[in-house]
């Protein structure tokens, strides 16, 4: 049968195994494809399936279940819009591309360590920020901020990246937030899944040669310290986001399908000077960019529906 005298009912359930992305690319392509890209049927496969318990714990997200005049108005709403979930302690959103979940975390959701002593942070409110408060470092030797989350809140099977949101105070003389490597350790469920090296320095780039090795430590637990030999950073530097903020690269990990892992963030500065005028926004987590496989398959897989090819 030719795929111009298709029901339209069966191209859009075609289209909905492949992307939101090829569905974009098909709809401006030919006109058999773009009335079929409007159906729910297309939309609703590409909005994640634990969608509404997420929404329904946010005034917002719920009034957005109700408003939205189609599953297509929703996604793309969700993908422009985050939706501040857990009592404002996170923001939900979906990558545009792809449909996948990215989930941020809130200051105020990360354990700092003397976050609550005004001596050495500030709780501020920033308009650049999504969130009600970001934390402003006052002064403090001992830099250590963790992140706990469970990967239920993410998208199965699929590669990640957490990325440390920040920027530096106009305000306050930054002072310790040197070239020192910072020391990232990512884990799964208690495995280490990743350690690695960043810097606050604004001015240095990836690429660069060290110029010379320094001993790290993966300082999760005292009782289980083992030294790595590393490089003085490993390349990861606070980069541009376009929002207001910088991010730099903490690391990436695997969620797995049908498994609730608990991932946990650690980021440390060791160096023994004191430090000032680091504002942070929260850690981010998105599906990492440039990640094949998916959407290859899926276009086979329309392929075979339509009987395109055979």
């Amino acid at each position: 049968m030719p795929l111009n005298e298709l029901p339209e009912g069966c191209i859009a359930n075609a289209l909905s195994f492949t992307t939101p992305q090829d569905v974009g690319r098909l709809s401006a392509v030919s006109p058999i494809f773009m009335s079929a890209a409007v159906s729910d049927v297309v939309w609703e496969r590409f909005l994640p399936r634990d969608l509404e318990s997420i929404l329904s714990t946010s005034p917002d997200g719920s009034r957005l279940l109700a408003s939205a005049a189609s599953k297509k108005e929703l996604y793309f709403s969700l993908c422009e819009n985050p939706v501040l979930v857990d009592n404002g302690r996170k923001s939900f959103s979906l990558e545009k591309k792809s449909g996948k979940k990215c989930c941020r975390l809130s200051a105020r959701d990360l354990l700092i360590t003397w976050g609550d002593a005004p001596r050495y942070w500030t709780w501020n409110s920033d308009p650049a920020s999504r969130f009600p408060e970001v934390a402003e470092l006052i002064s403090v030797c001992w830099l250590e901020i963790r992140a706990k989350i469970n990967t239920s809140m993410l998208s199965p099977t699929t590669l990640h990246t957490a990325y440390l949101v920040l920027k530096f105070s106009r305000d306050t003389y930054c002072d310790g937030l040197d070239d020192q490597p910072v020391e990232v350790a990512m884990k799964l469920d208690g495995e280490e899944s990743c350690t690695r090296t960043v810097s606050w320095n604004t001015e240095r780039r990836r690429g660069q040669v060290s110029r010379n090795a320094r001993w790290s430590f993966a300082f999760f637990s005292s009782s289980s310290r083992r030294s790595v030999l590393t490089r003085e950073s490993d390349g990861h530097y606070p980069q541009e986001r376009g929002d207001g903020w910088l991010e730099i690269e903490l690391g990436e990990f695997l969620t797995k399908e049908g498994k609730d892992e608990e991932l946990e963030i650690r980021v440390f500065d060791s160096s023994s000077h004191w430090k000032r005028g680091l504002i942070v926004e929260g850690i981010e987590i998105r599906p990492k960019q440039g990640a094949r496989g998916a959407t290859r398959s899926r276009m086979h897989r329309m392929d075979f529906i339509l009987g395109i090819g055979m």
